[in-house]
């Protein structure tokens, strides 16, 4: 019993006075602060670099949506025009002026539909290179 209580002593004797010395000691809380700076740092740039992704793809969207919008417009405009009207009465009444013969055609193919349509999407997209992408991320526009 003298022996296991000797040993202890001298475990508890070495801890106090070789490894818990006040330099020691405050060399391990130094090396625990830049740890957890080094995590919070890494941890904030992840976070930032999340945030900076969400506003690209929020900046993409709404320059989608000014495309559309504008769409949408100049088609109003196109239906309030004079030629149109004539075009969608003749359609709908079945109408022609003297001289004009009515020729019936096939529906369009969906290929023939689709030849020379450019998705909005492939308008409002940009590429970004990777050297733009990191000076977006370190610098980003406010």
């Amino acid at each position: 019993m003298s022996k296991i209580k000797t040993f202890f002593r001298r475990i508890q004797y070495r801890l106090k006075h070789g490894f818990f010395t006040p330099e020691n000691i405050v060399l391990m809380l130094a090396i625990f602060l830049c740890l957890m700076w080094t995590y919070r740092s890494i941890e904030s740039m992840s976070r930032n670099w999340e945030l900076s992704e969400r506003l690209n793809s929020e900046r993409k969207s709404l320059e989608l949506l000014k495309i559309e919008t504008q769409m949408a417009e100049l088609e109003n405009e196109y239906y309030e025009t004079n030629e149109y009207q004539e075009l969608l009465a003749r359609k709908l009444a079945n109408k022609q002026l003297s001289g004009e013969h009515m020729v019936y055609l096939p529906e369009n193919s969906e290929a023939a539909k689709n030849k020379h349509k450019k998705s909005t999407v492939e308008i409002a997209e940009k590429e970004y290179s990777n050297f733009e992408k990191w000076m977006m991320f370190l610098f980003p526009v406010r």
